[in-house]
């Protein structure tokens, strides 16, 4: 697992109430990390945030732990099971 995994799935836990139904999956694309991120239904509103401010800050973070691995990073925030 990579910092960058990390980062995110544990900031995901943290904000929804079934924290066990939070899965984050890395890839690589084109030279660039991928990382999506599928949160239980009904908790799409609590990662995303009000006007979107929840999410900036998460894609923030990830970008922030990716450039300590040399990485480049999208995070996608998807509702539902992988």
């Amino acid at each position: 697992m990579s910092i960058l995994r990390d980062v995110v799935e544990v900031m995901a836990k943290a904000l929804t109430d079934r924290p066990d139904e939070v899965q984050v999956i890395e890839s690589e694309h084109r030279g660039q990390t991928l990382v999506e991120l599928y949160v239980g239904a009904g908790e799409l509103g609590r990662v995303i945030g009000k006007q979107g401010r929840t999410a900036a800050a998460l894609r923030t973070l990830a970008a922030t732990a990716a450039e300590k691995e040399g990485k480049s990073v999208t995070l996608e925030i998807r509702d539902g099971k992988p």
